[in-house]
C-alpha cells in the first residue's frame, strides 16, 4: 500500500528564458519546488489531510526527495500571449472523506477566470460524489453559492499563476501545484 499524505501545500511560480526547459525550471524555482523529484498524481485530496502553508510544508522536504504533486503548467514563446496554470481544491466537511484537486491550464484567460474554473472543477467533482444537488449548466457563481451553503463541502480555493508572453519571444512558463508532504505525528 502506498503512502497517504497528511499534509499538502499550494504554490505557484513563473519563469522566463530563451530555452523552454530552462523557463520551466525557473518557474519551479519561483514556486520553491525545483530541488525535488516531482511525481505528478491526480487528483484526490486525501482524507484527514491538512492544508498547510508553503513555508511549513517545505520544512518537511529534502532536496532530491521524490515528492508527489498535482501540478498544472503552461508555456508560450508567443509575444504578449496570456497564459495561466491553476490547481483547484475542494475539501469536504467530513475530514474522513476525500476531496478533489483539479488542474487547469489555459491561453487568454485572466488569473481570476482560470482560478475560478479550476476551483469549480474540483467542487463539481466533489459535489457529484457527495450528492449535492446542483445544476451543472448553471454559472459558476451560482454553483459557488450552493457549495457555500451545502453542509457537505467545507471549502474551495485555488492557486493560480498567469503571465504574459515575453515581448522579445523568450519562453514564459507558469506552474501551479498542490504538493503532498508527510507530517510528523499524523499531522497533529
Amino acid at each position: 500500500m502506498g503512502p497517504v499524505p497528511k499534509g499538502v501545500f499550494l504554490t505557484k511560480g513563473v519563469g522566463k528564458h530563451r530555452e523552454k526547459l530552462t523557463s520551466f525550471e525557473m518557474a519551479l524555482r519561483s514556486a520553491s519546488i525545483a530541488e525535488y523529484n516531482l511525481v505528478r498524481v491526480k487528483s484526490i485530496f486525501p482524507p484527514n489531510c491538512k492544508l498547510i502553508s508553503p513555508q511549513e510544508g517545505l520544512r518537511y522536504l529534502t532536496p532530491g526527495q521524490i515528492v508527489f504533486t498535482v501540478m498544472s503548467d503552461n508555456a508560450t514563446n508567443e509575444p504578449h500571449r496570456l497564459i495561466a496554470a491553476s490547481v483547484g481544491v475542494a475539501i469536504p466537511a467530513n475530514a474522513a472523506q476525500y476531496g478533489y484537486l483539479s488542474e487547469h491550464h489555459s491561453y487568454g484567460e485572466t488569473e481570476q477566470k482560470a482560478g475560478d474554473y479550476a476551483e469549480d472543477l474540483a467542487a463539481t467533482m466533489l459535489a457529484t460524489i457527495l450528492g449535492v444537488d446542483f445544476d451543472p449548466n448553471a454559472h459558476y457563481d451560482e454553483r459557488k453559492d450552493i457549495w457555500r451553503v451545502s453542509d457537505k463541502i467545507v471549502s474551495t480555493r485555488n492557486v493560480t499563476q498567469s503571465a504574459i508572453g515575453d515581448r522579445d519571444g523568450l519562453w514564459s512558463s507558469v506552474v501551479a501545484a498542490a504538493v503532498f508532504v508527510d507530517l510528523p505525528n499524523n499531522g497533529k
